[in-house]
C-alpha cells in the first residue's frame, strides 16, 4: 500500500466554483454584492423589529432571530471565498476548515429550528387565536430559541469530533467554495462508514423531524381555514402564512436537493454550484419575502428610515 496518508492535514484547497481565472473578478463582484445585500437586508428586519414596539410578538421575536441566523450563516462561507478571490489563494487550514464547519452547521441548524418554530407560532395564533399570547409566552419562545441554539451546537460540535478521527490523503482538493462536511468526508483516507451513518442519521433528526412537523403544522392550519365561512377571514389567514410557506419551500427543496444529489461524489461541482442557492441567494432574499407582503414590517421599515 502507497504510503500516501497522513494522521492530521495542514490545509485543505478550496477549488470554488469556477478555476478559470477570467471568471473571478466576475465572481468577486457578484458574491460580494449578495453578501452585502443579504448583510444590510436582515441588518435592516433586526432593526426594524427592535425600534417597532407593534412588532414585539412572538412571530416577530422569531422573524428577528432568523435574520440574524441567515447574516451569521452566510458569513460563515462568503467572506473566505471573497478572500481567496482577492488574494488568489484556495487554501484553508485545517482548524479553519473545522471552524467553519462547525459554524456553518451551526447556524444553518438554527435556521431550520426556527423555521420550525415559526411555522407553530403559526399554528397557535390561526388554530388557538384567543390563547395565543397564553401559549406563546415570552418564557416559551425563550425556550423555543434556546433549545433551537442548543440542539444546532450539539449537532455541529458532533460532527466536528467525528472529523478528528479520521486521516487524510495527499491529495486534499475540495469541489466546493467552502468546507462541506461531505466533502470533507471524502477526502478521507480512513474508514468513514461511522461518519456517514452519524451525517445521516443526525440529517433524518434535525432535518427530516422539523420538516415533518411543519407539515404537520400547516395541515392543520389549512384544515382551520378551509372551516372560515368568511372569505377575508380565509385570505388574511392564508397571507400571513404565505411569506413562511415560501421561505421553507426554498429552503428545503434546495437543501434536499443538494444533499441527496451530494451522494455522488461525480456531481460534486453541481453540488457546489447548487449549494449557493440555499447557501447566498435564500438568505438574501428572505428580508425581501418577509417585508414586500406585510404591511406591519413595511411600516416599520418606513419609520426606521424616517
Amino acid at each position: 500500500m502507497e504510503p500516501r496518508n497522513k494522521t492530521h492535514a495542514s490545509e485543505f484547497i478550496l477549488l470554488g466554483l469556477s478555476e478559470e481565472e477570467g471568471l473571478q473578478p466576475l465572481l468577486f463582484g457578484i458574491f460580494l454584492f449578495m453578501y452585502l445585500v443579504t448583510f444590510l437586508g436582515n441588518l435592516l428586519i433586526i432593526l426594524a423589529i427592535i425600534t417597532d414596539s407593534h412588532l414585539h410578538t412572538p412571530m416577530y421575536f422569531f422573524l428577528s432571530n432568523l435574520s440574524f441566523a441567515d447574516i451569521c450563516f452566510t458569513s460563515t462561507t462568503i467572506p473566505k471565498m471573497l478572500l481567496n478571490i482577492k488574494t488568489q489563494s484556495k487554501a484553508i487550514t485545517y482548524e479553519g476548515c473545522l471552524i467553519q464547519m462547525y459554524f456553518f452547521m451551526l447556524f444553518g441548524g438554527l435556521d431550520n429550528f426556527l423555521l420550525t418554530v415559526m411555522a407553530y407560532d403559526r399554528f397557535v395564533a390561526i388554530c388557538h387565536p384567543l390563547h395565543y399570547l397564553v401559549i406563546m409566552n415570552p418564557r416559551l419562545c425563550g425556550l423555543f430559541l434556546l433549545e433551537s441554539f442548543l440542539l444546532s451546537a450539539l449537532d455541529s460540535l458532533l460532527q466536528d469530533l467525528m472529523i478528528l478521527r479520521l486521516s487524510f490523503c495527499t491529495q486534499l482538493e475540495m469541489p466546493h467554495f467552502f468546507c462541506e462536511l461531505n466533502q470533507v468526508i471524502q477526502l478521507a483516507c480512513s474508514d468513514t462508514f461511522l461518519n456517514v451513518l452519524i451525517m445521516y442519521v443526525a440529517s433524518v433528526f434535525l432535518i427530516l423531524t422539523p420538516l415533518v412537523c411543519i407539515i404537520l403544522s400547516y395541515s392543520k392550519i389549512i384544515s382551520s381555514i378551509l372551516r372560515l365561512s368568511s372569505t377575508e377571514g380565509k385570505y388574511k389567514a392564508f397571507s400571513t402564512c404565505g411569506s413562511h410557506v415560501s421561505v421553507v419551500a426554498l429552503f428545503y427543496c434546495t437543501f434536499l436537493g443538494v444533499y441527496l444529489s451530494s451522494t455522488d461524489s461525480q456531481n460534486s461541482k453541481e453540488s457546489a454550484v447548487a449549494s449557493v442557492m440555499y447557501t447566498v441567494i435564500i438568505p438574501m432574499l428572505n428580508p425581501f419575502i418577509y417585508s414586500l407582503r406585510n404591511k406591519d414590517m413595511k411600516r416599520a421599515l418606513r419609520n426606521l428610515f424616517s
